[in-house]
């Protein structure tokens, strides 16, 4: 069917695996979206920089203090994630009551400052990460050359999301945290520590982003323009699976991923739009996004 229509199977299927590379990318980060504005209501815009951010420490740790692929993935998401904690109790927490527009200004703001700080320090250039020794090479399926790190960005991504959907829908904790966001004050009767709630959950949605740059890292070149590039196609993946779904965004982002890679194998010219274009026509047909409930 496909040499019919004069594609090769393996150019689709490479494709495929491209879409679900950027998708493990769009989920990962809009998860990290999701849960920070379904669970806390706050639209962090400073998102992008952050997954920035994580690359960033995981280039320097390994270039400067000598830690390895391995031991970034989990120091890399837990440094930023402290940040992320300092950022929402110095800054956030103080107008976490007003109108939505002022968190989405002042995280804005955040990005920007961010970007400068590390294009002044870094500058532009793209900056390369090593694949880890472990994950070099490729598997040979038969039809298609799999990459091996390629397969583990997959891989654990899709781990990683259906752990934190599984924390966050059905377990005690995720409970605590549903319970704090409907209705803080009767859940701190009940002895929740609920401000401490809110700034763990937003220090776990921002290593959520970090560690979506370690794993970039390998893949894309390190710099600090990589989160502004991403950050409106992550936002148009939330906007269509629903804001605040977790589940939503875990199957929008692999699934645009994979749209977005197969458009650019039936029609090029609109693989950069194509993304947006189903907000468009989700948003019509549905407001709330395809997983999305009426408040």
């Amino acid at each position: 069917m496909l040499e019919f229509i004069g594609i090769p199977p393996q150019v689709l299927l490479g494709q495929i695996l491209l879409g679900l590379i950027n998708g493990s990318f769009y989920a990962t980060l809009s998860l990290g979206l999701a849960i920070i504005f379904g669970l806390l209501n706050i639209i962090n815009f400073a998102h992008g920089a952050l997954y920035m951010m994580g690359a960033f420490v995981a280039w320097i740790g390994l270039n400067y203090l000598g830690i390895n692929y391995w031991a970034a993935l989990v120091l890399a998401p837990m440094i930023v994630g402290v940040f992320g904690i300092v950022i929402q109790r110095t800054l956030i927490a103080r107008i976490a009551h007003i109108d939505h527009l002022y968190g989405l200004l002042l995280t804005f703001g955040l990005a920007l400052i961010l970007q400068g700080l590390f294009r002044n320090e870094f500058g532009s250039t793209g900056l390369p990460y090593q694949i880890p020794p472990a994950l070099q090479g490729a598997w040979n399926l038969g039809f298609m050359v799999l990459p091996i790190y390629r397969g583990w960005v997959v891989g654990i991504s899709l781990i990683v999301c259906l752990a934190t959907w599984f924390t966050i829908e059905k377990t005690r904790l995720g409970a605590y945290l549903r319970a704090a966001t409907e209705d803080p004050a009767l859940t701190q009767a009940f002895g929740i520590n609920v401000p401490l709630l809110v700034t763990l959950t937003y220090g776990f949605g921002v290593a959520l982003a970090a560690f979506a740059g370690v794993l970039a890292a390998p893949i894309y070149s390190v710099n600090p323009n990589m989160g502004a590039d991403l950050i409106i196609v992550v936002f148009a993946v939330v906007v269509i699976g629903g804001m605040g779904s977790i589940m939503g965004a875990i199957v929008t982002g692999f699934g645009l991923g994979v749209i977005e890679g197969l458009a650019k194998v039936f029609y090029p010219e609109a693989s950069a739009t194509v993304i947006f274009a189903i907000m468009v026509i989700v948003l019509l047909a549905k407001p709330t996004g395809l997983f999305g409930r009426l408040a």
